[in-house]
């Protein structure tokens, strides 16, 4: 099912719910990734993956939606790796590329405890954990 409108914005009711809290430009990459990728190979699952991936390039997930990051590029070695054949876990969002000193900030706005004593992938598991923790809420 296309997610975007014919003028080319997203379709709010077709976005996953952590889009639909992020700004116009992360839900209008969402959906033109996944149509495209929809139309590309004709299935949804993969469809969803691509518009994820193109997603992650830009954005880094902060709780319960998505923030662009300061720098566009791979967010994980996943990402860096190529996707599903690459055996490496997802970070499920979060920029483990990017600095410690970024990493606290965000674990700082996500009241992460602990957070000055951990170190960059324990900030990741943790800011990954209070992600997903906003997002059931």
């Amino acid at each position: 099912m296309p997610k975007t409108t014919k003028s080319g914005a997203a379709k709010k009711d077709e976005l996953p719910s952590t889009l639909k809290k992020s700004s116009a430009k992360a839900q209008r990459t969402f959906a033109k990734a996944h149509d495209a990728a929809a139309e590309q190979y004709g299935s949804e699952e993969r469809a969803h993956r691509v518009a994820y991936a193109a997603v992650k390039h830009s954005f880094e997930k902060v709780g319960d939606h998505w923030e662009a990051k300061e720098e566009k590029g791979p967010s994980d070695k996943r990402a860096e790796g190529g996707g599903l054949n690459n055996p490496v876990p997802s970070e499920e969002g979060v920029n483990a590329n990017a600095s410690k000193k970024h990493l606290l900030e965000v674990a700082r706005r996500l009241d992460v405890r602990g957070r000055s004593t951990m170190t960059k992938s324990e900030l990741v598991e943790a800011i990954k954990k209070q992600n997903r923790r906003a997002q059931r809420r």
